[in-house]
């Protein structure tokens, strides 16, 4: 679907991270109806693009991270949300997926003014990327059952500051009109 594209931020992951123990349990309970999604947004056309940390290895690439992160001990959270020969991948090294990445001229080369949320973490990430996105004039949709937390308060607010002060539209993955600008 021209104009909207799903960004899956920071999936290929191997959880070899401090707050590891904590985002797991929240990651668990997102990977479902994230897979769900990326795979609607597929039959429907909509681009998926992963834009995924790089953990300081300046010498990989895509395919490395996914096959170190497959290799790892919770490959079960990264395999039903892979990327696909289709999909596109950006590279960060930072929270947002707008910071010093190729990301907003691959939106603008692709003609996408709105873009579909889903990842963690939800309180650092999301968050982050979502600011980013609304002072570009990036349309922004979250998936709130599609993001994962670390701190579940933390992300209650990240979630009404994403809709009070950043007029993103907060949806279900199941929700009709998720893949439409302003959600369902």
């Amino acid at each position: 679907m021209p104009g909207t594209a799903l960004i899956v931020i920071d999936m290929i992951n191997t959880y070899e991270h401090q707050d590891a123990h904590l985002l797991l349990p929240s990651v668990r309970e997102a990977v479902g109806p994230m897979s769900a999604l990326i795979a609607r947004a597929r039959r429907e056309g909509v681009d998926v693009i992963y834009v995924n940390d790089n953990f300081g290895r300046w010498r990989s690439h895509h395919d490395e991270l996914l096959e170190t992160a497959l290799a790892g001990p919770h490959a079960d959270l990264v395999e039903p949300v892979r990327p696909d020969d289709d999909s596109l991948f950006v590279v960060k090294a930072r929270h947002s997926i707008f910071y010093q990445t190729p990301l907003e001229y691959l939106l603008r080369s692709q003609q996408t003014d709105h873009i579909v949320l889903c990842g963690q973490v939800t309180e650092q990430c999301v968050l982050y990327s979502a600011l980013d996105a609304h002072i570009r004039h990036v349309g922004v949709t979250v998936v709130r059952d599609a993001v994962a937390h670390i701190h579940a308060d933390l992300a209650d607010a990240a979630l009404r500051m994403m809709k009070r002060n950043m007029g993103a539209a907060l949806v279900d993955s199941e929700d009709a009109g998720v893949f439409e600008a302003g959600g369902a």
